[in-house]
């Protein structure tokens, strides 16, 4: 029996596959991309796309809810080419990679199209209970240190990544979201029966049926605080 060591800190590693999928057996070479130093902070960025029409006299109405757009994944990794590791030892038994060899080999791996696609790899970033699948949409290489040849000692990789899973993982995540579920929605201040119905089914064309389904006479004046049942699409 292994007894795991107590003493190894957890690195955040980068998967690189060559199909959506993301299975083992379309791993690329070189990969996992393994994190000499673990990045102090994460940021994910989540974002919703609105429409702003023009009202009446030429105001602008309120936002209208279009769609959930991809998540995106910040990191900053350091790159170090001295040789010192991430508990400040320095490794006397290889000879470590050169900064340039690390910016390039990362790039290769997350960056460049495959031959066979055409289109950059399908990345997994792991750290923990963290699980991330995306594609690398930027990197910014900044170098912070020189030796005296002008060669790299140090270098900072800032990452953006843009969530990209497969289909069936999506349609699993959106299931709770779906036209063909019933869903209840609580009632806000400034809600409206048109704007609720959209948010819900990406439509007003529900209205109707949806003030059938709750029994209101109109559709104004909700109550906030009021519970509203959206039922499934007819098909």
């Amino acid at each position: 029996m292994a007894f795991p060591d107590l003493f190894k800190l957890e690195k955040l590693k980068i998967f690189a596959f060559s199909d959506v999928q993301r299975n083992r057996n379309s791993e690329i070479d070189g990969s996992p991309f393994e994190a000499m130093f673990n990045p102090q902070t994460l940021s994910r960025t989540n974002t919703n796309s609105f429409a702003h029409g023009k009202g009446i006299g030429g105001g602008t109405q309120s936002a209208t809810f279009v769609g959930t757009a991809p998540s995106n994944l910040s990191v900053n990794l350091l790159l170090d080419g001295t040789g010192v590791d991430a508990m400040g030892l320095t490794n006397l038994f290889s000879k470590p990679k050169t900064v340039q060899e690390q910016v390039d080999g990362f790039m290769a791996l997350t960056h460049q199209s495959l031959s066979d696609t055409h289109e950059p790899s399908y990345l997994r970033v792991q750290w923990g209970k963290l699980t991330f699948e995306g594609r690398l949409s930027s990197a910014t290489v900044n170098y912070t240190s020189f030796d005296r040849n002008g060669s790299a000692l140090r270098a900072e990789l800032n990452l953006t990544l843009t969530a990209d899973s497969d289909m069936v993982k999506q349609r699993s995540r959106a299931a709770h979201t779906s036209p063909d579920v019933s869903h209840t929605r609580l009632v806000r201040g400034g809600d409206t029966l048109p704007l609720m119905t959209q948010q819900v089914y990406g439509s007003t064309a529900a209205m109707v049926g949806v003030a059938r389904a709750n029994r209101l006479n109109h559709i104004r004046g909700l109550a906030p605080g009021q519970t509203l049942i959206f039922p499934p699409l007819a098909r």
